[in-house]
């Protein structure tokens, strides 16, 4: 081992940096703490220039001939490079740069866009880490990807260009960073009208993202020209890939719910635009392919379809369009009545919100309902599956209760009063349980919310109204009329004593 060789050795035991990472000026040095050496990330970031760039070996107007080093992105790193015959070479001078301009003319561009990719897709894991995140955005990582994004023909390095920002997007602090980085944005929105499948979803995600953040209405505005709006819808009504069509559902999604930030930027166009009709359509799309094979990969575009529905339900200006519409209380009403809803569970809770929603604007159609036993069969089957959200079961409860006091047990027949009472009393179970969930005094009106108030006043209803219903099995049961058909569906009188004591305990 020579002296140079031994004094290395030395230098990097004590910990310094070997002489091929030179150590940055104190003034210069990082003030962030990560798991990850800072070099190493800078050096990613190099290695992500455009090749237009690396041919003309400087980046930020600088010169690096004179052999002048600094921290950051202003200095080339010196780090071996494996040259065709096996040999390092010490720096990347002129020599250095003049191999690797060697190595891709004699090994190809798909050459260089491989490595790229590699040293991107890492760039992409780190950037979830907001300390790695926020160090990259200080070595002008946003710069080097708007570069790539202006001169790369790659899609597959659009789309790892986009990934990267996307989780960049995640950290709200480099937010403004992102918007102040001149052309980034414009950038971004042009990408919507790429082909690609991945390419498009990375952008949805990525816009989506930045519609969260302080900065939300410069993202919009951003959005706003009819062929972007339009592109949006396009790209949701024609795409093949349940990925891609989540991602811009999710996109619209957003917006829908940014009440005080893009929704009124950019709602009116929308819904000029047809994304009503589109969010119905997709539905019975998802529905029909639902009905024939349930496909994983599908659930959570048919959830977040109809969560961005939801959303424009709650919206006074078109609640009553979207109420009004037969096409999509027939959709939701099949949903919620279908048979296993382990798979769907979110989507039929969502479905039950929005029939919520769609009997409060129309109470009318109440009546309709309540004579589908398998509607309300449904309703009670989707109980135990929002237990963990308090709103969703109000929700439910307020829809039951509308269409459980619209039933005029008294007109029934006994055989049609003996199908209700069997669906109310096999599902004794599912309201023991959740009743029991929201506490044994759920019925009390001292010092309750609003909000609770109106959740009680839902359960009292309806459990009111099942008790109507089973003192009306009660008296009329013995009378023998259709006798043999109610044997069939005869429910015990046990369990229609335990039943009614439920109801009452509640009460």
């Amino acid at each position: 081992m020579s002296v140079d060789e031994e004094e290395e050795e030395v230098h990097v035991a004590e910990g310094g940096a070997p002489s091929h990472h030179p150590v940055a000026p104190p003034d210069e040095l990082f003030d962030i703490s990560t798991t990850v050496d800072p070099s190493y990330i800078i050096s990613l970031i190099r290695k992500l220039l455009p090749i237009t760039q690396l041919d003309s070996c400087t980046f930020g107007g600088v010169d690096h001939s004179n052999g002048d080093h600094k921290s950051g992105m202003d200095y080339t790193e010196e780090k071996p490079v494996l040259h065709s015959d096996g040999k390092k070479s010490p720096s990347r001078n002129e020599s250095e740069v003049m191999d690797m301009r060697q190595q891709i003319d004699e090994h190809g561009v798909p050459a260089r866009e491989e490595a790229w990719e590699e040293y991107g897709c890492i760039l992409w894991d780190l950037a979830a880490s907001r300390t790695h995140a926020e160090l990259m955005v200080q070595n002008l990582v946003l710069e080097v990807l708007l570069a790539n994004l202006t001169v790369s023909q790659s899609v597959r390095v659009t789309e790892i260009c986009l990934g990267i920002i996307g989780n960049l997007a995640c950290h709200e602090v480099l937010m403004d960073t992102i918007v102040s980085t001149n052309g980034l944005v414009q950038t971004i929105i042009d990408q919507l009208f790429l082909d690609d499948t991945q390419c498009l979803s990375e952008a949805s995600r990525l816009l989506a993202l930045c519609l969260q953040g302080n900065e939300c209405v410069t993202w919009a505005k951003a959005l706003l020209p009819d062929r972007v709006i339009n592109r949006l819808l396009w790209i949701a009504e024609n795409s093949l890939n349940p990925l891609l069509l989540e991602k811009c559902v999710g996109l619209l999604l957003v917006i829908l719910e940014s009440e005080k930030g893009a929704a009124p930027i950019l709602l009116p166009p929308l819904v000029e635009n047809g994304v009503i009709k589109l969010l119905i359509g997709l539905l019975d799309f998802e529905i029909t392919l639902l009905t024939r094979e349930r496909s994983p990969e599908r659930l959570p575009v048919l959830d977040t379809i109809l969560r961005a529905i939801e959303a424009l339900s709650t919206m006074n200006d078109h609640s009553q369009e979207i109420s009004s519409n037969m096409e999509l209380v027939q959709l939701i009403c099949n949903l919620i009545k279908f048979p296993d809803k382990m798979e769907i569970s979110e989507s039929c809770v969502t479905s039950a919100v929005l029939l919520a929603n769609i009997l409060s604007d129309v109470p009318n159609m109440a009546f309709d309902m309540s004579q589908d036993l398998a509607l309300l069969q449904g309703l009670f089957n989707i109980l135990p599956f929002t237990s963990n959200d308090a709103e969703a079961r109000n929700a439910l409860w307020s829809a039951m209760a509308r269409l459980l006091v619209k039933i005029k047990e008294t007109e029934f027949g006994t055989l049609r009063l003996c199908q209700y009472v069997s669906s109310l009393v096999s599902s004794c179970d599912l309201f023991e349980e959740d009743l029991l969930d929201q506490g044994p005094d759920c019925a009390d009106k001292h010092e309750i919310s609003d909000a609770d108030r109106t959740k009680s006043n839902s359960t009292t209803t309806a459990l009111r109204k099942m008790v109507s219903i089973l003192n009306q099995w009660n008296s009329s049961k013995d009378i023998p009329r259709d006798k043999d058909a109610i044997e069939e569906h005869r429910p015990d009188d046990a369990a229609v004593l335990r039943m009614l004591e439920l109801c009452h305990k509640y009460i």
